[in-house]
């Protein structure tokens, strides 16, 4: 009897090799993603796009679409999309720029005030999604053009007929808060490592690289955050759990409808937080403002691992996928090549990512 015992082991129990456990992790594709595509341009680019600031050309529009990305990844885990997160960008920044321009607020008051209308538009997605039972795709949908259609309205009216609200810069450059969402960080390590000799600088011994820009630091922060929601807090299991089967999540106890409408309200906070760094840095807003947006966050995230049918995804693989936009975006700008390969190469590589994951999680679970 303890023979029998001994030979059948439950499989909770049974130790998996390293190999299995990491292509089991959704961000693998990506990862191998950023690989690839590095030694693409390793061959096919100049020698000063991985020049210190060659990476921070490319990881500049990284930062900016990663922290989309890892909001809509996070909100696709949870079994939901997001296709007004470009148009949401867009709406704050008019928000934002109305705020600091029209009514003179400081940032101090003008940035919470964006974002909790911003966080009230999300709430009312994510209702109006769980109330109706209306596919999150076909909500979101109509909000694309609803928040695209105000802001265009919206900016016309606050200017007497202008597109673009102009003065943003100059309505907060003196404010105590602008630092933290514009410009470069680390300024002064920077001045000292040129004076060091150890990063390029220019003949008048200014450093070729200032700093760090803010968003870069934004964006790493976001998805350390996220990733630690996800993986080690009760949370993080709800979201995983609200994503792969509603109904049992339900009623194992998981506040389900809680879930998906904060899961919402960051996508459309994140979706704001890059308006306010976009317009400061610009300063000015415009109705064009994250103007196809949603589609890259969502490739971006589809990249890192999330499956369309929720339940499972990663904030680092969303991470990876953004790097993976902005070295492309920037890179072919190093070559010969024609930059309007760049969309032929995003389609290609959204496929390629996608028949990826599933070989691969097909392969280490053994589904068919």
């Amino acid at each position: 009897m303890a023979d029998v015992s001994e030979a059948v082991q439950d499989e909770r129990l049974k130790r998996e090799g390293f190999v299995t456990t990491l292509m089991k992790r959704p961000e693998l594709g990506a990862l191998a993603g950023v690989v690839a595509v590095t030694i693409f341009f390793l061959f096919t680019a100049s020698d000063t796009m991985f020049t210190l600031s060659g990476v921070m050309n490319f990881m500049t529009p990284a930062a900016q679409l990663g922290i989309l990305a890892i909001g809509a990844a996070m909100l696709m885990i949870g079994g939901e999309f997001d296709l007004s997160i470009g148009s949401m960008v867009a709406f704050s920044g008019l928000i934002f720029g109305a705020f600091v321009v029209t009514f003179g607020m400081p940032l101090v008051i003008a940035i919470p005030a964006t974002f909790a209308i911003a966080a009230a538009l999300g709430a009312l997605n994510g209702t109006i999604v769980l109330k109706t039972g209306l596919p999150s795709f076909i909500v979101t949908l109509a909000f694309l053009f609803i928040l695209r259609g105000a802001s265009l309205v919206g900016l016309k009216i606050a200017t007497g007929g202008s597109t673009q609200l102009r003065g943003v810069r100059d309505a907060v450059e003196t404010d105590v808060l602008t630092p933290v969402f514009s410009g470069d960080a680390f300024t002064g390590l920077f001045a000292w490592l040129a004076e060091q000799g150890l990063i390029d600088r220019f003949s008048s011994g200014v450093p070729k690289v200032p700093g760090i820009p803010v968003e870069i630091l934004w964006f790493v922060a976001f998805a350390l955050v996220a990733t630690y929601v996800l993986l080690r807090t009760p949370q993080g299991n709800w979201i995983f759990a609200s994503g792969g089967d509603e109904t049992a999540a339900s009623n194992s106890g998981v506040p389900v409808r809680k879930v998906k409408i904060s899961l919402f309200v960051l996508t459309a906070c994140c979706a704001t937080l890059v308006a306010i760094i976009t317009v400061i840095d610009a300063g000015s807003t415009d109705a064009r403002r994250g103007f196809m947006k949603e589609f890259e966050a969502i490739i971006a995230a589809v990249i890192g691992g999330c499956l369309l049918t929720g339940g499972y995804g990663s904030a680092i693989g969303a991470f990876f996928g953004a790097i993976i936009f902005g070295m492309v975006t920037i890179g072919l700008t190093y070559t010969t090549i024609d930059q309007d390969w760049f969309q032929v190469f995003l389609g290609a590589m959204l496929l390629a990512a996608v028949l990826f994951n599933n070989y691969i999680r097909k392969r280490v679970t053994g589904e068919r």
